[in-house]
Formats: structure tokens, sequence, C-alpha cells
């Protein structure tokens, strides 16, 4: 399973997953919740304790992957295929332009 630290700014927003199986999953953390309930990094995935499950990559995910050719350089520098969105995501999206970050959880965090 991959995982990555979802933060707006510099709060911790929760986690997005991919499953071995494909299935992508996202959780605001409850901390989040409490303090920012009607904060939501995309107005489709309101505030709330709900996983949110798709077998696709959520499109606000998407939409912070670069296109172009930006994405090109991107899948050939981390030699990532441009179609492994997870991965694209995890390897460019730690510090992008914006608010929101996703910052991978490798295995060796025990996070």
């Amino acid at each position: 399973m991959r995982q990555g630290k979802v933060f707006y700014k510099d709060d911790f927003v929760g986690i997005l997953a991919e499953t071995d199986e494909g299935e992508y999953l996202f959780a605001y953390d409850k901390a989040y919740i409490h303090h920012f309930p009607n904060q939501p990094i995309t107005f489709s995935m309101p505030v709330s304790n709900k996983v949110y499950q798709d077998n696709r990559l959520f499109p606000f995910f998407e939409g912070l992957i670069p296109e172009g050719w930006l994405l090109e350089i991107a899948s050939k520098s981390w030699k990532l295929n441009q179609n492994d969105r997870m991965g694209l995501l995890l390897a460019c999206c730690k510090n992008c332009i914006g608010a929101v970050s996703v910052i991978p959880i490798t295995d060796e965090s025990n996070e």
C-alpha cells in the first residue's frame, strides 16, 4: 500500500492511500476534523469522519499532478510511468504550487 500525508499549508489534513488492489482511500485526521470542521481541501470531499473511496485517484489530487512537458520531465526524472498517478503524486507534490502538499509515507518511517 502506498500512502501520503496530506497537508494544507502547515496543517496535517489526513491520509491518502492506494491499496494493493488499486483502490484509493482518503480520510481526514481527527484533529483536523475537530479544529477545521468547515475547511475541506475540496468541496467534493467535505470534512467528515467518512473514509472516501474510489477506484480512480480523486479528481482533486489528480489536479495536483503536473501536465505536459513538466509531466514528461517528472516521469523521466523519477522513472515513473505517466499512468502511475499515485507514484507521480507522491514524487511531485511534496512542494506543490498552492496550499496543498502530499508527503510520502515510507515503510521505514512506520507511520
